[in-house]
């Protein structure tokens, strides 16, 4: 097989028609063009050009050799190009995954922001709590709460999900106010993806720990969901901090056993590789760790 570096050499010098000016072209010393084309002739055992004092000329194989080669190293030239003006210029299509929780209105707000500061990248957003395969599935980046299964795969801690005990006041002044954890499984719950409306609840105090199966008149997909029942009366409701404070404080919503909450869970940026980020994906890495997401809170 030969070298395509010698072709390349080849290739210009048989264009400049002159061993000098390839040299200049390719920023080369002259005794390195001839050695290479020298080289690719005797790999092909054939002469390319024919050497005077005053002229170069292509033989009869040399300019049949040079009309088949330079369309294929153009074409090369032309991919190379495209890879490192893609990797200068954030451009092209990002496959990304995100969890229901996350792909809400706030987010198709920060995404139709980062498309207008991007016009040149192309997003194709899979939302879903399934954790898919991202090289099988060729997706760009994923986000993901909870442990991590070990993988080759690269993970940036993003922020972490405090989630509150909430109810409204007209729900505890039906029901009564719970007063420990163990008071919960007798009230009225709105769910996240419950089976048969039907849900284990794991609560922590310090060092204290406990779960509950509780069950509940509503069981919904998303946290926005959550809030609208829970403010509606429907029950207690588990809610991220970042999705419920605002209704604390205009008195729709009020914690419930406020010393207990489900173990904080942090949140990542996970994708395929950290070597030869394409500049889409840094561009996007580096604006959603920006964003302030009411689905987590930023680590400090």
């Amino acid at each position: 097989m030969v070298d395509l570096n010698d072709v390349a050499v080849f290739v210009k010098v048989a264009q400049l028609e002159s061993f000098s000016r390839a040299a200049r072209a390719l920023s080369m010393p002259v005794s390195t063009v001839s050695r290479r084309v020298t080289a690719l002739e005797e790999q092909l055992g054939v002469t390319l050009l024919q050497r005077t004092t005053r002229k170069l000329n292509l033989t009869a194989q040399g300019r049949a050799y040079f009309d088949q080669c330079s369309e294929p190293l153009n074409h090369l030239h032309d991919a190379e190009s495209v890879i490192t003006r893609e990797q200068r210029r954030p451009e092209g299509l990002l496959r990304i995954s995100v969890p229901v929780v996350v792909g809400q209105e706030p987010f198709y707000d920060f995404l139709s922001a980062f498309l207008r500061k991007y016009p040149e990248i192309k997003v194709d957003v899979l939302i879903t709590n399934i954790f898919l395969d991202l090289i099988a599935e060729n997706i760009d980046v994923a986000v993901r709460f909870g442990e991590l299964a070990d993988s080759t795969l690269v993970a940036q801690r993003i922020g972490k999900s405090i989630r509150y005990l909430v109810a409204s006041p007209g729900y505890l002044q039906d029901h009564g106010v719970p007063s420990r954890p163990e008071d919960l499984p007798g009230h009225r719950c709105v769910l996240l993806n419950g089976r048969n409306n039907e849900a284990e609840w794991h609560l922590i105090n310090g060092e204290k720990s406990i779960k509950l199966h509780v069950t509940g008149p509503v069981s919904v997909h998303d946290v926005q969901s959550i809030r609208a029942f829970a403010c509606r009366g429907h029950g207690i409701g588990l809610l991220p901090s970042n999705y419920c404070e605002d209704q604390i404080a205009s008195g729709d919503l009020v914690r419930v056993l406020p010393e207990w909450s489900p173990p904080t869970v942090f949140v990542h940026l996970v994708y395929p590789t950290r070597r030869f980020l394409p500049s889409k994906l840094q561009a996007f890495l580096e604006e959603l760790k920006r964003w302030k997401s009411p689905a987590w809170t930023p680590l400090r």
